[in-house]
């Protein structure tokens, strides 16, 4: 006897049969088999995979800049800029608030020039210096070539020991023209913002209101490498630290040029130092050519009226973003 027919003569219940089979269909197997009663897994959405791709890439980043500060793999130059700490760590940060907080628009970044130096004059409100941060992160992230913005600052800055290293690992100096001219030579954009404390510290009711330029060192500065001067107009930073009044007997105790008193602060302690959302606009006018110009940087004259030609181009970018922005804290 066979092993069939002795299987089929113990096994009595036992009926052979066997499946049609479908060429066409396609053939499945293991766990997804159509007799085990469970239906095929679907695939993961196109957002979900998107989602997993993008935090891969963070974490591989991340660990790639653990990696470089180990190890030491990073530039910093003479005046102490650390590019890769920048990129890596402060814009991102700035991000938060350049996009999701203060909503950002940027006008005509091409005028900025792709290659070689140039100077950025904006004008300085908002008691404290998030405009200069905001420009910075506007031209990271818009304009085509990515570049970094070289901001000079006060004294002051570099005198706080904590605020002094960031701000020189993020590429800042000391506002005087044997730096800003040394920044300028090796190609470097400068932001400079001349009306100094005096622009930060005015009071809300006169916001957008330009201050004085001072002696205009920045244009002297300028026409001696014969850099552009690029004009730029910021609003918003007027609104989000509403300026009433300036406690001068406490900023004399303190050592600061102004001790504000807003809406908030010193009301509610540290949360009014969170910056209300307003709406930015952050205008860049056409350059300004000073490379006819160098044999006249000493000339009072000749600075003074540059000055003062950067200085009215500003005032009326204001008075346009402002037309266009109707509403303060609108989308």
């Amino acid at each position: 006897m066979s092993q069939e027919e002795y299987r089929r003569a113990t096994l009595p219940g036992h009926v052979d049969f066997e499946l049609p089979v479908d060429d066409a269909a396609p053939r499945k197997i293991n766990g997804n088999h159509p007799l085990n009663g469970r239906e095929p897994r679907p695939a993961p959405p196109e957002e979900q995979r998107d989602a997993v791709d993008v935090w891969d890439q963070r974490v591989a980043k991340g660990l790639a800049f653990l990696r470089r500060r180990l190890t030491g793999a990073y530039p910093v130059d003479d005046f102490g800029f650390d590019a890769d700490l920048t990129d890596s760590v402060f814009l991102p940060l700035l991000n938060r608030l350049y996009r999701d907080w203060f909503r950002t628009e940027v006008f005509d970044v091409e005028n900025v020039p792709e290659t070689g130096g140039g100077l950025l004059v904006g004008n300085h409100s908002g008691v404290l210096a998030l405009d200069a941060l905001m420009l910075s992160a506007a031209l990271r992230d818009r304009h085509p070539a990515d570049r970094h913005l070289r901001l000079l600052g006060a004294d002051l800055v570099f005198r706080v020991p904590i605020m002094s290293e960031l701000a020189r690992k993020a590429g800042a100096t000391v506002a005087c023209n044997p730096d800003a001219e040394r920044l300028m030579r090796t190609g470097e954009l400068v932001g400079v913002f001349p009306e100094g404390f005096k622009g930060t510290g005015k009071l809300y009711a006169d916001r957008y209101k330009l201050q004085r330029f001072g002696r205009g060192g920045f244009v002297s500065a300028a026409l001696r490498t014969g850099t552009p001067i690029v004009p730029v107009g910021i609003v918003g930073a007027e609104e989000i630290y509403p300026m009433l009044a300036d406690f001068k007997p406490l900023a004399r105790l303190l050592g600061v040029p102004y001790f504000p008193v807003t809406p908030f602060f010193p009301w509610l302690g540290p949360l009014g130092l969170v910056p209300l959302p307003s709406k930015w606009m952050i205008q860049f006018c056409p350059p300004i050519p000073t490379a006819h110009l160098t044999e006249y940087a000493d000339d009072p004259m000749v600075v003074y009226n540059l000055a003062d030609q950067v200085r009215e181009t500003i005032q009326a970018t204001l008075h346009d973003l402002l037309a266009k922005r109707p509403d303060p804290f609108g989308l």
